[in-house]
Order: structure tokens, then C-alpha cells, then sequence
């Protein structure tokens, strides 16, 4: 009887990383380029690769996403793998529908504004804790990164209707389809 190989279930990272290869334009990703733009290791990116092919999430070659696979894991399933519950209210860089392109469609109070925490934050919100440490570091770096973590972050602590509009526009944006 053969020894089984442990499957690695899903890590906040490996989201982070699907999410970075849908964000960009289809084109062949270097280890050190994912690595320094989402400010993981190497290794573990290379980890993460292997967890999102194993899950059926990326190509056999580990570099490009599957955007059916993705999207339904976005919108259905993340929100109950990784939860997160609204914290104090402090400064930190806006997410949810308090950040694009959500922000244009809902208008918030500040107590109904979301922020991931962080010591540079102009923007003062519920705090929700970020996919990954590294999240506000990384969306900076990449505007459309930055949108499609919002629109996830939308969906882990919006209401129906925030909820709904993240999905619609998670499908324009994956899938490439038009409302």
C-alpha cells in the first residue's frame, strides 16, 4: 500500500495570489515578480501555486487562473473559508464598498466605512482584518489588485446589497462578461 501524499488545504495567501494572476493581463508571472509585488516569499508563492493547482484553481503550468473556478471560489466560497468580523474604528486604507469601485455606487458614513488597519491610513473605518498581512502593502502597488480585493472584502462583510454589487462586478471583471 502506497503512502498518501497529504492534500494542503487553502491558505489566505493562496487567495491573494489568484487574486494578483486575475488582475493583470494573461501573460507568463515570474516567482520573484508575484514574490515582491505581494510581499510573500518565493517559496511560498511557489506553495501557493502548487495549493491553487491542486485545488483546481490554476493551469497544470501554475500560471494561469482558471476564471470559472476562481470566480465561484471568490463569490461563494471565501467568505465562509476566511470570515471576518467588523473591529474598532481606526485609520487604515479603505476596502469593501468604501473603496473603487464600490465607493462610487454606495455612499457610507464613517461608521459604516471599512478600512484594513494600517499606521498611514487618511481614512478612519471599521477595521476588517486583511486576506493576508502583506494586502494594503500590495494593493497599492497594483490599482486593479486593489479593486479586486475591495470587491472580495465586499463580499466577506457586506450586506445583500454590497454583497451583490461586488459579485456583479467580480463576473465583469473574471469572467469578462458585460451586465
Amino acid at each position: 500500500m502506497g503512502i498518501r501524499k497529504e492534500r494542503s488545504h487553502l491558505k489566505p495567501q493562496d487567495a491573494l495570489i489568484l487574486l494578483k494572476l486575475l488582475s493583470g493581463p494573461e501573460k507568463p508571472v515570474r516567482l520573484i515578480d508575484l514574490a515582491y509585488e505581494l510581499g510573500i516569499s518565493q517559496s511560498e508563492v511557489s506553495q501557493g501555486l502548487e495549493r491553487l493547482r491542486n485545488s483546481r484553481l490554476v493551469d497544470s503550468e501554475k500560471r494561469k487562473p482558471l476564471r470559472g473556478a476562481a470566480y465561484e471560489l471568490l463569490v461563494h466560497a471565501l467568505k465562509y473559508v476566511f470570515p471576518v468580523s467588523p473591529g474598532p474604528v481606526l485609520g487604515g486604507l479603505p476596502t469593501a464598498h468604501s473603496a473603487k469601485p464600490l465607493s462610487d455606487q454606495i455612499l457610507a458614513s464613517d461608521q459604516e466605512k471599512y478600512v484594513w488597519p494600517c499606521a498611514d491610513g487618511e481614512t478612519r473605518g471599521q477595521s476588517i482584518e486583511p486576506l493576508y498581512p502583506s494586502v494594503p502593502k500590495a494593493a497599492r502597488l497594483d490599482p486593479q489588485l486593489y479593486e479586486l480585493l475591495a470587491l472580495v472584502d465586499a463580499i466577506r462583510v457586506g450586506r445583500a446589497r454590497e454583497q451583490k454589487l461586488a459579485q456583479e462586478e467580480l463576473k465583469k471583471r473574471i469572467l469578462k462578461e458585460k451586465e
